[in-house]
């Protein structure tokens, strides 16, 4: 079951979810939109390894915006940091933003309960598109969630991505064991 609008606020209100800063007017009838960080970063090496901390190089967005180019995985950051303790959060991209040929992540749209943190994207594109910080990249939708939970993300000892942040993170395959 996905959250509406008003469940939404009945959850910000509870503190089930959290959204900082929470703008009224972003929300949508089933959903919450989500901005674009003025924070980039690219992988300093063309060729990854999954078993190497593969490391990255930042970039900043100036004011009159970034163009980003086909061909290359740029990682991206939302303005917003979320909480959610009894829903299962997914980030899509926006419509608008497809429309441009730009995908906002390449396999990690859901989240899990306990996540508390902003969201990292894995913004790729067909065509070469100028953004901007701060335009609208996505939206997060809620489903609730059924039966009780053993294993919050944030809870757990093992868990890659809980240190707080406002830069995008590269990725933390490295730190498993295969």
């Amino acid at each position: 079951m996905i959250l509406t609008d008003k469940k939404i606020l009945e959850a910000i209100e509870t503190k089930e979810i959290v959204i900082e800063p929470f703008n009224r007017a972003k929300l949508g009838t089933n959903s919450y939109d989500v901005h674009l960080s003025k924070f980039l970063a690219v992988y300093e090496n063309r060729e990854l390894d999954a078993k190497v901390h593969n490391t990255i190089k930042e970039i900043v967005i100036p004011e009159e915006g970034f163009v980003i180019q086909p061909g290359t995985l740029y990682l991206g950051v939302t303005e917003e940091y979320t909480e959610t303790h009894n829903s299962v959060p997914f980030l899509e991209g926006k419509s608008s933003i497809g429309r441009l040929g730009i995908d906002i992540h390449a396999t990690a749209g859901k989240g899990d309960v306990g996540f508390c943190n902003t969201w990292t994207l894995e913004i790729s594109c067909v065509q070469p598109v100028r953004i901007y910080a701060g335009m609208p990249i996505g939206q997060l939708i809620y489903f609730k969630v059924e039966g009780d939970i053993e294993n919050y993300y944030n809870k757990k000892a093992n868990a890659k991505y809980n240190a707080r942040t406002i830069k995008p993170v590269e990725s933390m395959m490295w730190k498993n064991k295969f």
